[in-house]
């Protein structure tokens, strides 16, 4: 299966739960939740030594990336604008010496 950014944002909408701010705060949380359980299994490699299934962290990249469409379109965005803006911001802290940071 093969969809670009536009499909999956109008896919995500299909999938909406709720309305208005309990949309807005349910969708970040969501997205803070599915982080946090990346994070958690990452911290667990470092802890326990205990192996990471690359299959069980793009799983949560994909919820991830629910989340984060959803909040880019309640805003009135696309997750398409988000990438193209991170990569000029990025771009920029690239060409002024400072990616690494303060």
């Amino acid at each position: 299966m093969t969809t670009n950014t536009n499909e999956y944002s109008q896919w995500v909408e299909g999938k909406i739960m709720t309305e208005g701010d309990t949309r807005l705060i349910e969708n970040t949380l969501g997205l803070i939740g599915e982080s946090g359980e990346i994070a958690e299994k990452i911290k667990k490699l470092l802890r326990d030594n205990t192996k990471v299934e690359a299959q069980d962290i793009i799983k949560e990249l994909g919820d991830v990336a629910f989340y984060l469409t959803a909040l880019a379109n309640y805003f009135d965005s696309s997750l398409e604008e988000v990438l193209e803006l991170n990569m000029i911001k990025l771009n920029d802290r690239q060409e002024r010496g400072v990616l690494k940071g303060s």
